[in-house]
């Protein structure tokens, strides 16, 4: 093994087994399926001390071993136009996107498809130069696979007062999520520290000696196998929805990587988790206004919806 790569050991969690290994470890590792596949195909990817091909299947508590490539010093961000992100509100300190699903929020090792700062720069927009290089400007984040809205900066005063923002937990951040099953009460606060998870280094799961987590919620309507959730996140760590509902044993709809049902997800059409940013909320960083945004549901979010209630 030359010193290009390191070596990570990864044992598949139970929603992904039966996977085809490409689509899977792409999930499991948060990379674009483009990348897993060449190095699958480079021999780079052992399941249970076995080279595995693309069209294999992930074996359920299998271990993988894989060999990634070093991380190049500095991510580039590309200009590259995004279908389906807009621009809702900018000036000059701030703008306001609605990110589609299937775009990061910035560049990262080993995810090709495209993000929200490229997108930006395809624009003309100029975000604030806080922070690395390929996250300028972004002061909270969405998962790839998350879609709605997401406030970035163009100056370094929009930046720190943001970034404050964030972390003395002014923002008002409202998202919709359709779990499994019927959380009950079918409102509440679940308040569970979240740390990494010790099996597997890209999930994330509820322990003692993790950073407080506070998620509200309430159901804003219950279907035969589903609930369509308002949540109000207190705090923003990484997957918490994801990792709170899941938890709880109501995993959100179509979220392989924590365990939800493949069937319901197909039968809804769901190639992601159901887990949309509706609203946000905050203090103007610059103006000191309150000023609040809107999305509304991309397409495969409003068709499982109409799904469920014509059953």
């Amino acid at each position: 093994m030359g010193n290009m790569t390191e070596q990570r050991l990864i044992q598949v969690p139970e929603g992904l087994a039966g996977n085809r290994a490409d689509a899977g470890i792409a999930k499991l590792l948060g990379l674009s399926r483009s990348v897993v596949a060449d190095m699958i195909s480079a021999g780079l990817v052992q399941q249970n001390d076995h080279v595995i091909q693309k069209s294999d299947s992930l074996l359920a508590d299998a271990w993988l071993r894989v060999e990634l490539p070093k991380p190049k010093p500095a991510l580039e961000l590309v200009a590259e136009e995004v279908e389906g992100l807009v621009v809702i509100y900018q000036d000059a300190d701030i703008v306001v996107v609605d990110k589609p699903a299937g775009v990061a929020a910035h560049p990262s090792v080993g995810w090709d498809g495209p993000s929200v700062g490229g997108a930006l720069l395809a624009m003309g927009i100029e975000m604030s130069t806080s922070g690395v290089a390929e996250r300028q400007g972004i002061v909270s984040r969405l998962d790839v696979g998350t879609s709605g809205l997401m406030v970035l900066t163009k100056t370094e005063v929009a930046y720190s007062r943001m970034k404050q923002a964030f972390r003395d937990r002014t923002v008002d951040k409202t998202y919709h999520a359709l779990v499994q099953g019927h959380p009950d009460p079918s409102f509440g606060t679940i308040d569970a520290p979240l740390g990494r998870h010790l099996k597997h280094e890209y999930k994330f799961t509820v322990s003692p000696d993790g950073k407080p987590s506070v998620t509200h919620y309430k159901t804003l309507e219950a279907f035969s196998a589903a609930s369509l959730l308002e949540i109000e996140l207190e705090t923003g760590r990484t997957h918490q929805i994801r990792v709170h509902f899941s938890t709880f044993k109501h995993p959100l709809v179509g979220d392989t990587l924590y365990g939800c049902d493949p069937n319901l997800a197909a039968k809804l059409g769901m190639e992601r988790q159901w887990l949309h940013a509706v609203k946000l909320g905050f203090i103007h960083p610059t103006s000191g206004e309150y000023v609040s945004f809107e999305s509304s549901y991309p397409e495969d979010l409003s068709k499982s919806l109409s799904i469920l209630r014509g059953e």
